[in-house]
């Protein structure tokens, strides 16, 4: 064997002994990542289904609502009624129309996610979503709108007039932007309920376990191509030298 074919085996033979602990290791971690989220989706199951627990006047802390089954007694307040543009359903356009809920004997409020509407004829002329007036009664899941990460369209500016369609909900903004005291979840309305909601197909909270069984596929994947290669490397420079030598004698 030349010295140049020896240091490309060699070479092959070092890549695979350095790469090969670091795919299996980020394959292995990638399935820890998703026995986590296993637990996480567990717990969003568990609290979907006991309850309902009933919001209150007083400021509750996230994990108090996030994913259980809520239920509250109010008034809505259309004065702050938003719609959350860019939302489909079906393929069409529309909005999610959120309104809150005057929590009865206080003046707290939770926000309700009422459902979808469709776009209409243009943006200039926004569907009517007026909410049922007198004491309502709300039932669904509580969720945290999700924060971070890359954002589309900016929020409502302070010192200007009410701006009814958002690119996003952001409960932080919206408590600061109006000043009242605000639950920092959304409720889901329960497709069932009669408490003046739209189109509500909501999908089941979702932890996100297959997408770490995907990531853990595609690194172990990896590490067995790896493997591969060397070994038909390996085997491929045997046969050869076997020709070789039989063309020899």
């Amino acid at each position: 064997m030349s010295l140049k074919k020896l240091k490309s085996r060699l070479g092959i033979i070092l890549a695979t002994v350095l790469a090969l602990p670091i795919l299996i290791s980020l394959g292995v971690w990638q399935l820890n990542r998703a026995e986590e989220k296993q637990t996480l989706q567990n717990e969003y199951d568990r609290r979907a289904t006991v309850g309902p627990v009933r919001v209150t006047g007083l400021l509750q802390t996230v994990d108090d609502l996030r994913f259980y089954r809520v239920t509250a007694s109010g008034f809505y307040d259309s004065a702050h009624q938003i719609l959350i543009d860019n939302r489909t359903h079906e393929g069409r356009a529309g909005y999610h129309v959120i309104t809150p809920i005057i929590v009865r004997g206080s003046d707290t409020r939770i926000l309700v996610n009422r459902g979808w509407v469709p776009l209409g004829q243009s943006r200039q002329i926004l569907p009517q979503v007026d909410p049922p007036k007198g004491l309502q009664t709300v039932v669904g899941i509580a969720t945290i709108p999700v924060k971070g990460g890359f954002q589309l369209g900016e929020l409502p500016v302070f010192d200007s007039p009410w701006q009814t369609v958002w690119p996003r909900l952001d409960i932080d903004h919206f408590q600061k932007l109006t000043g009242l005291k605000t639950q920092p979840a959304t409720i889901l309305l329960e497709p069932e309920s009669e408490a003046g909601g739209y189109i509500r197909h909501w999908k089941r909270l979702d932890a996100g376990i297959a997408v770490h069984h995907g990531y853990a596929f595609q690194w172990f994947a990896l590490a067995l191509v790896l493997v591969v290669m060397l070994l038909v490397n390996t085997f491929k420079k045997s046969g050869v030298r076997k020709d070789d030598a039989d063309a020899d004698a």
